[in-house]
């Protein structure tokens, strides 16, 4: 955001109220959003906590580092995320913006309002998507990440430095050649080539890149206008905030609902040729939900449900599936994609895509940041089970007590949102999706988040929580029943929860000191 600049004029006094009213109008009647770079270093974090709080609107910065990599870009306790690299994110679900912010890599840029002018912004009814598009200025595009395959005449592109302008170059496309059907326009300027900022490159070692390179390149390219833009706002140009439409091997989200044989693929770990362990899609089952949803024989399994495989074993990744209940997301992609974003240096989460469900004649890609709806579950009949409650005991780790806490907006409640693997959590028999019943021997079925986060703080090294899966608390409150210990029941996989991860968490945390 701008700062204001202010003259003392002795002859007006500082009392002048002419000058005091027309600086408090501009000031009301203009809210202005802030421009916050953030890059971090190499075993760094950013800093900062990213939360949604009961009674209050927008995704809230807060629990900044002390001179971290957050406060140093100009972020402040309170600031409501408005975009992440360009992408407004107001209305977009929690888990989703926090989903973006850790794919990103080491540079993001956040465009936030303090909250005083976001408060101010919405009581007024003001469009906020509007507010932020305006900082960008008039005839402003995004940048554009074109991946060009050779042909016969080969890429069909000239590369020239601009004059009086180091480090600056433009990139011109042949009538109908390879560089062309990628997209790359005549006059565009050339940002990033093959993972590398062009910037910190001579020309002659560009001219080498683009000989050496074997049947294809990827680059990322501006219009000269857009890039004034970016100039003026002193805001860096990146592959995360590209048009990316002719990317290949783009991740896709499935959404797969459970059938009465099950989903009907057979998973296994499997060791690549660089010797990457990887999960991989086998033996998709003709008519079963996986053909429907879209799963292809052959394809990385890269997320379920939005938590990334990894370095999770075979076994915690078919819990994870399992736990799911009645549906379940995956993300996957061709094996080659892994190799090719490697080499680029980016995550391919970056480009995925949402595949809706149904019939696959009638299927379409949609934007990753809305969540499609989702074929409707017939009722089951209410029978009893066997809920699995446990008293599980933690010491603190190096990296903390090795768990995440989530509730459900709107909802009373805390659950285990994300249990480390090989950390205390999971040592003690914690599982994704428990409803915390205790925290210490203190009930806090009725408490928020926060307050439960400091019940486990003030536990210290040693902390003890019972817990319970989602479906044998939900079962047990409907009939009125008491949870205690007394009803201790073994971890199998049949006493495993089967409850669906509840689907918006109420915190999200980003800092590697949490809980």
């Amino acid at each position: 955001c701008s700062l204001r600049r202010f003259t003392f004029n002795p002859k007006e006094g500082i009392d002048n109220p002419a000058m005091v009213t027309s600086w408090l109008t501009e000031a009301v009647s203009k809210p202005s959003p802030c421009l916050c770079v953030l890059k971090k270093e190499e075993g760094e974090t950013f800093g900062f906590r990213l939360l949604v709080e009961r009674g209050q609107q927008g995704h809230i910065i807060r629990q900044l580092d002390s001179l971290g990599v957050a406060e140093r870009s100009g972020l402040k306790d309170g600031d409501r995320l408005l975009e992440v690299n360009e992408m407004f994110v107001d209305n977009v679900e929690h888990m989703e913006v926090a989903h973006r912010i850790q794919v990103s890599g080491s540079h993001l840029c956040f465009l936030v309002f303090d909250e005083m002018a976001y408060e101010q912004a919405v009581s007024e009814g003001r469009d906020l998507r509007e507010l932020a598009k305006a900082s960008r200025g008039e005839g402003w595009r995004p940048p554009r990440l074109c991946h060009i395959t050779r042909d016969a005449p080969g890429l069909g592109l000239n590369i020239q430095p601009v004059e009086g302008e180091k480090g600056k170059f433009t990139v011109s496309s042949m009538k109908g050649g390879a560089a062309e059907r990628a997209g790359v326009k005549k006059g565009d300027r050339l940002i990033w080539i093959d993972g590398a900022m062009v910037s910190e490159l001579t020309h002659s070692a560009i001219s080498r890149m683009v000989k050496k390179c074997n049947n294809h390149m990827t680059m990322l390219v501006i219009d000269s206008d857009s890039e004034k833009s970016y100039a003026r706002r002193k805001m860096p140009i990146l592959p995360a905030m590209a048009d990316a439409e002719n990317m290949p091997y783009r991740p896709r989200r499935l959404h797969l609902v459970l059938g009465p044989e099950g989903y009907g693929f057979l998973l296994r770990q499997e060791k690549t040729g660089t010797g990457r362990s990887v999960h991989m899609l086998r033996e998709v089952d003709k008519g079963s939900p996986a053909e429907l949803g879209r799963v292809k024989e052959g394809e990385m399994l890269l997320e379920v449900n939005g938590e990334s495989t990894e370095s999770l074993s075979h076994n915690q990744v078919v819990s994870k599936i399992r736990q799911s209940g009645q549906q379940v997301t995956l993300t996957t992609m061709p094996p080659q994609g892994q190799d090719f974003y490697t080499k680029l240096g980016l995550s391919p989460l970056l480009f995925c895509v949402d595949i809706t469900s149904g019939n696959p004649e009638e299927q379409k890609e949609i934007p990753m940041t809305t969540k499609p709806a989702l074929p409707p579950v017939e009722p089951q009949e209410d029978v009893k089970i066997n809920p699995n409650i446990r008293r599980c005991i933690l010491e603190r780790g190096s990296a903390g007590f090795g768990f995440h806490l989530g509730c459900v907006q709107q909802k009373p409640g805390t659950f285990i949102s994300q249990v480390a693997a090989g950390g205390p959590g999971e040592m003690s028999g914690l599982l994704q999706c428990d409803v915390v019943v205790e925290v210490n021997g203190q009930n806090v079925e009725k408490e928020t988040v926060e307050d439960v986060i400091l019940h486990v703080k003030r536990g210290r090294d040693t902390l003890s929580l019972l817990v319970v899966d989602q479906k044998g608390y939900d079962w047990l409150k409907k009939n009125g029943m008491p949870i205690t210990v007394n009803k201790l029941a073994p971890i199998s996989e049949e006493n495993v929860s089967s409850a669906a991860e509840p689907p918006a968490l109420k915190t999200v945390d980003l800092s590697d000191d949490s809980t």
